[in-house]
């Protein structure tokens, strides 16, 4: 369920249900209202296909940390846009799925975004993702989001923001011209996973 309840500029506000992911709770649905800010004005059909995608890449980070590994998780749609009128939605199918591996494969470069797009191009049968959308729960790094450059990918949709190590710290951009970036889907929870995670580091 999602309903827009405000606009303001490319900040959208949004009530919607999602299931919860571990604890005894795991399988029920929980109500939260969250932002959701966009490169471009976007209809609210795209927003619910947007979350149900970035709740997929939620359980790879959930994943993630029980394997002890930073929860960055992501996954990969091949693109199915859909024309009523004068409305275009994407949908589509996931293609590939993962999450950070640094610790367990012992390899700095092994973040859930570079296994992606390898697992997206053996599947797509060549090196281009011009017609895939990536939705992953962090915003991605320089390294990934030159990786991302490379592979053409279309679109880009990350959770929480990375202040710190985010490719948006960067100018002029790291992504491909002909990429479109969103950020901010179910940016409390993706955000949530990752402190609840290093809450638990530092504790131990």
């Amino acid at each position: 369920m999602c309903h827009l309840t405000d606009r303001l500029n490319f900040c959208h506000f949004v009530r919607l249900s999602i299931p919860v992911l571990t604890g005894r709770h795991a399988g029920d649905r929980i109500y939260v209202t969250c932002s959701i800010i966009l490169g471009k004005a976007m209809d609210v059909e795209q927003l619910k296909i947007d979350v149900d995608f970035m709740i997929q890449a939620l359980k790879e980070a959930q994943a993630a940390a029980e394997e002890g590994e930073v929860p960055v998780g992501c996954v990969i749609v091949a693109n199915d846009v859909k024309v009523k009128g004068k409305k275009v939605t994407s949908t589509g199918r996931i293609i590939a799925r993962a999450h950070n591996l640094t610790e367990t494969l012992r390899d700095p470069t092994a973040h859930a975004e570079m296994q992606a797009i390898t697992s997206a191009s053996s599947y797509m049968g060549g090196k281009y993702l011009d017609k895939c959308t990536l939705y992953v729960t962090v915003e991605p790094c320089p390294m990934c989001a030159a990786a991302l450059n490379w592979s053409q990918i279309g679109r880009v949709v990350y959770g929480c923001a990375d202040p710190k190590r985010g490719a948006s710290m960067f100018s002029p951009t790291l992504y491909h011209p002909k990429t479109r970036v969103d950020g901010g889907v179910l940016d409390k929870e993706c955000s949530k996973i990752m402190t609840d995670f290093f809450s638990r580091k530092r504790k131990r």
